[in-house]
């Protein structure tokens, strides 16, 4: 039986626009040639097969080894036992669903009245972000890590709070960013789960200790403090305040008083701004919020860690402010920061190099918190409690007052 004509142009036009999207990845963008994977990998495997040292390891030819936490090398050690092609496979694997999942916890909802074709072109949409592809090209860990943490927004949104938190603790023993959604948890006074997140994220760090005491000694007492290791301050792809601080300043580390005072300004505007999104029981503004502050405050934000921006794309959709939206999205498609990778001296390399940073800041600002939407579960108890008791329709408080009713406008 033949699909009817309206099915098959909306298949012949995810076909045409998944072609397009592949042959831009595969043709525009800088493939990056999965070398986080490579440094993972090497890592591991000299490490489990050649008696080496987590922080030892270089990938031949560069300076550049292992930067997280020792966790992160004993949650990766399985690939050692699988090869680097296998790993690859696996990694894109894992990344996808991450993906998927990240986007039905997003705008899953939003999706579903659409059904495959949504799906599809999400998909589609969502391949293009400039931070979305380097993930998937470095092979890189940051959409996972967003996946465990939007888990635990789903549970403490639905009011399934159990294990609420232990995506969060896993996620800040394999990377220090997203630890700040810890704070969030205790600003929403939800203990239970800040507690449970911070001892998954506690023992997970004991059990790589038991694993690695050696490494965990350096890492811990040294590497956590040495950002050269990560990579240069002043690199364009470091789209977060301290790489602002590190291309205005002259050579040499920006100063660190400077530093310090933006992170605690930063810090300050997202306590009270996600404060005000979880009095309005708005648990994807709360997250997006938190998400946004830590790449601002991180040392080193990376392009592909830009991911954690994609919940403020949803805040802005489900608040429809597609306009915003949609000049957000562009921006984070076109790899402009790019433009100023040789020099950003000048107010046009001010401006055009810190792209993403301004981004970033713009949403902390001004992103849209307590919308109104009926589809938004609660975030907070006090939601389900108030949710309880109705609210009397214009009716029957008219007649409880003894006036008349008002007439519904037109």
């Amino acid at each position: 039986m033949r699909a009817p004509r309206s099915e098959r142009g909306r298949i012949a036009l995810v076909l045409s626009l998944a072609a397009a999207v592949a042959v831009f990845t595969a043709t525009v963008p800088l493939l990056r040639g999965w070398f986080d994977l490579r440094v993972y990998y090497g890592t591991v495997d000299a490490w489990a097969h050649h008696g080496g040292r987590i922080y030892d390891y270089r990938v031949p030819g560069t300076t550049y080894g292992f930067t997280y936490p020792p966790f992160a090398a004993l949650s990766m050690l399985p690939m050692a036992f699988i090869g680097l092609g296998a790993s690859i496979v696996l990694t894109l694997l894992l990344n996808l669903g991450a993906a998927a999942f990240a986007l039905w916890i997003l705008v899953g909802q939003k999706l579903r009245r659409h059904g495959w074709f949504g799906w599809a072109l999400a998909g589609c949409a969502l391949a293009l972000l400039e931070p979305v592809r380097d993930t998937f090209s470095f092979g890189q860990v940051n959409l996972l890590l967003l996946a465990l943490v939007l888990g635990d927004a789903r549970l403490l949104s639905t009011g399934r709070e159990r294990w609420a938190g232990a995506g969060i603790g896993l996620a800040a023993a394999v990377k220090l960013t997203p630890a700040l959604f810890i704070g969030l948890l205790l600003l929403a006074r939800r203990w239970r789960a800040a507690a449970v997140a911070t001892a998954v994220a506690v023992a997970a760090t004991a059990l790589a200790a038991w694993a690695a005491p050696g490494a965990s000694r350096f890492y811990w007492t040294h590497a956590v403090w040495d950002t050269t290791r990560v990579g240069r301050l002043v690199y364009v792809s470091n789209q977060s305040l301290q790489g602002v601080l590190a291309r205005l300043a002259a050579p040499g580390d920006p100063s660190r008083a400077a530093w310090a005072l933006a992170v605690v300004l930063v810090l300050a505007v997202w306590a009270w701004r996600a404060h005000r999104a979880l009095r309005a029981d708005d648990w994807r503004a709360a997250f997006a919020l938190t998400g946004l502050a830590a790449c601002l405050v991180s040392p080193i934000t990376w392009v592909h860690h830009l991911v954690w921006l994609l919940p403020s794309l949803a805040v802005l959709v489900h608040g429809r402010r597609l306009r915003i939206a949609g000049a957000v999205y562009v921006l984070l498609c076109s790899s402009v920061v790019w433009l100023w990778f040789d020099d950003a001296s000048g107010i046009d390399g001010f401006l055009g190099s810190n792209a993403y940073v301004w981004i970033t800041l713009g949403l902390l600002l001004r992103l849209p918190v307590g919308q109104p939407r009926v589809d938004r579960p609660p975030f907070s108890r006090r939601a389900s409690t108030s949710a309880a008791v109705p609210t009397p329709t214009a009716p029957a408080r008219a007649a409880a007052s003894g006036q008349p009713a008002p007439s519904s406008p037109s």
